[in-house]
C-alpha cells in the first residue's frame, strides 16, 4: 500500500475540510510549505497537495504556494486542483510536478485529457 499524505490548500494555508463543504474548514498549517516539509521529515515518498482555491474557481489559485513547496522538498508531488487547461497542465509539468490529478476535467475536457496524454514522456 502506498501512503499520500494531502496538504490541501485554501486560502494561503493548509486546511482540512469537513465533508468537502468549503465553510468547514480546520487549519493545520498557516504555511503549507511547512507541512510539506513536515511530511518529509516524516519519511513520505510522495505528498499529494490539493488546490482547493483553484478545483473551486477552475482555474490555479496557489501556484506561488505550490512552486515554493517544489522548491523546498525534495520527495514526489502529486498535483490536483483548477487543472482544466493545456497551459495549466505545462506550467505545472514545468514546475516539476511528478503528477497531475484530472478531477472534473477528466469528464468535461476529454481533448485536454488525450492532449496530455499523448504529449507526455511516458
Amino acid at each position: 500500500m502506498n501512503i499520500y499524505p494531502a496538504v490541501d490548500i485554501m486560502g494561503g494555508k493548509c486546511v482540512r475540510l469537513a465533508q468537502g463543504d468549503f465553510s468547514k474548514e480546520t487549519v493545520y498549517f498557516e504555511n503549507p510549505v511547512d507541512a510539506a516539509k513536515h511530511w518529509q521529515s516524516q519519511g513520505a515518498q510522495w505528498i499529494h497537495i490539493v488546490d482547493l482555491d483553484g478545483a473551486k474557481t477552475a482555474c490555479p489559485v496557489n501556484f506561488d504556494i505550490i512552486e515554493k513547496i517544489r522548491k523546498d522538498v525534495c520527495i514526489n508531488i502529486q498535483l490536483g486542483g483548477g487543472i482544466r487547461h493545456k497551459e495549466t497542465v505545462e506550467r505545472y509539468l514545468n514546475l516539476g510536478i511528478n503528477r497531475l490529478v484530472f478531477g472534473t476535467s477528466a469528464v468535461n475536457n476529454l481533448k485536454l485529457i488525450e492532449e496530455t496524454i499523448s504529449e507526455s514522456k511516458i
